[in-house]
């Protein structure tokens, strides 16, 4: 098999990537579709500072890390993520490795669409947001403008579709997302940018929902479980990865124990597999 095929981009998540030969081919956009708490975003913070650790280290063998991670926020702004991030691991350098992340912050456009006050998201004033409104691009054609600016290897997450979803309340708006995304998961095997989108699970209409899982190459489940003792558990599980999923089940590794640490933040933990 050509090396091309074998290559891999490390998640930085220890416990998962050998279970993944290393990693996620390089180019996946990767539908990370949650309940709420269930473990989506811990995922994406887990798997972007253990990436730019272990390259810090210069730990990645064989399968490179992504040259760049880009992180895309719609309506929070960076330093309220910065802060969610800092907050959830204890590193001695996790400061300098999440400067190192390349924001990108759109929430003041998504809320000049809104009927939020102006006062609320903006410190411009009234008369340069007016000429802001003048012309202004769609948040699609925004997003297209980001995803050329990344470098080729790269890693990018999109925070939130869930955002962009609930706004595009109209057809023809829902048809640019959809066609937006079957666009990023073109261009992504072209440039080997590896994408994660994060979606809350329940808000849209089943269809919809389905209609972005149809366009993802991968689609990973965070689910909350009962347990013996009516006890909750974060479980994670992948409903579909394409040229992945036949070695996941030849191996029974579909469905996974999640905890959450303050070290190394999302973990596999007691794999459970679907008899």
């Amino acid at each position: 098999m050509p090396a091309a095929v074998k290559q891999r981009m490390p998640t930085g998540i220890s416990s998962l990537d050998p279970i993944l030969d290393g990693g996620v081919p390089p180019g996946s956009v990767i539908l990370l579709l949650g309940d709420l708490g269930a473990g989506n975003a811990e995922f994406v913070f887990s798997s972007m500072v253990n990436s730019l650790d272990a390259s810090a280290a210069g730990e990645q063998k064989g399968n490179r890390g992504p040259k760049e991670i880009w992180y895309v926020t719609i309506t929070r702004v960076k330093e309220d993520i910065r802060n969610e991030i800092l907050q959830s691991f204890h590193l001695d350098n996790i400061e300098r490795l999440v400067d190192t992340i390349r924001f990108e912050d759109l929430s003041e456009q998504y809320f000049d669409h809104s009927v939020v006050p102006d006062e609320w998201y903006s410190h411009s004033d009234v008369f340069t947001r007016l000429q802001k409104r003048t012309g202004q691009e769609s948040m699609v054609t925004r997003l297209s403008k980001v995803i050329d600016s990344v470098q080729p290897g790269s890693l990018i997450v999109i925070d939130s579709v869930t955002d962009l979803a609930t706004q595009l309340s109209q057809q023809d708006a829902w048809s640019n997302l959809s066609g937006f995304l079957r666009g990023l998961q073109r261009v992504s095997k072209t440039r080997g940018i590896t994408s994660y989108l994060l979606l809350s699970s329940g808000i849209l209409d089943s269809s919809r929902e389905r209609e972005l899982a149809d366009i993802a190459d991968a689609v990973l489940l965070f689910r909350w479980e009962e347990t013996q003792g009516a006890r909750r558990q974060r479980v994670m599980y992948f409903e579909k990865f394409r040229g992945v999923m036949p070695h996941l089940e030849e191996r029974d590794l579909v469905k996974f124990a999640v905890r959450i640490s303050e070290t190394s933040g999302f973990e596999v933990s007691n794999i459970r597999v679907i008899i």
